[in-house]
C-alpha cells in the first residue's frame, strides 16, 4: 500500500474468512478500516442460490426449492452448491445405471436398434436425489467459526458492537456556532 497515495480513487479491498488471524497493523484505521461483515445465507438468498445453481438443471415440479431452502440453514453459498451438485450427479448416475440396464434387457431380447429412440429414463433431479444429496451434506462453517466472526466483528466494527451494547458510543458536547 505504500506509494499508493499518490492514486486517485485507488480502493484496496481484502477478503477472508479467517479474520481473528489478520494482523491487528493491517486493519487498524488508515489502513483496511472498513469492515463489511456478509453473513451466512439467509432463507431469500439461499432460495436465490438454489435457484441460480440449478437454472439449467432440469428439477422435478415436485422438488420444493422453499422448503430446501428451509432445510439448508447454516449452509455457505459453496455448501449449497456442492449439495445441489451431489443430487445432479445422484441423477446422472441413475439415468447411467437405467440406460446400461435397458441396454442389456433390448440386447437379450434382440431389439438394439429401439434403444435409441427411446427417452431418458431419468430427466429429471428428483426429490429423491435432492434427500439423498441432504444425507450426505455438511456445513463448511461451525459454531466455532461463527463464533469467532462475532467477536472479531465486535472488536473492529464499532457501530456493531455499540448496537450489541458491546462498547458506548463516544459522545460528544459540541458548541453552538454562532
Amino acid at each position: 500500500m505504500d506509494g499508493a497515495g499518490a492514486k486517485k480513487n485507488l480502493f484496496f479491498i481484502g477478503a477472508t474468512n479467517m479474520p481473528h488471524v489478520l494482523d491487528e497493523a493491517l486493519i487498524r484505521p488508515g489502513r483496511l478500516d472498513q469492515l463489511i461483515y456478509i453473513p451466512l445465507p439467509d432463507f431469500i438468498a439461499r432460495v436465490g442460490i438454489i435457484k441460480a445453481v440449478l437454472r439449467k438443471s432440469p428439477t422435478a415440479s415436485n422438488v420444493n426449492l422453499d422448503f430446501l431452502a428451509k432445510e439448508c440453514e447454516g449452509f455457505s453459498g459453496a455448501d449449497m452448491t456442492e449439495l445441489c451438485q451431489r443430487a445432479t450427479k445422484a441423477a446422472i448416475r441413475e439415468s447411467i445405471a437405467a440406460e446400461d440396464e435397458r441396454k442389456k434387457l433390448m440386447r437379450d431380447s434382440g431389439e438394439e436398434d429401439a434403444v435409441m429412440q427411446m427417452d431418458d429414463p431419468v430427466p429429471y433431479i428428483t426429490r429423491a436425489h435432492f434427500e439423498e444429496a441432504l444425507h450426505n451434506a455438511r456445513r463448511s462453517v461451525t459454531a466455532y467459526d461463527l463464533e469467532k466472526f462475532e467477536q472479531f466483528r465486535t472488536k473492529f466494527d464499532p457501530a456493531y458492537a455499540a448496537k450489541k451494547g458491546g462498547a458506548k458510543a463516544i459522545e460528544i458536547d459540541w458548541p453552538e456556532v454562532g
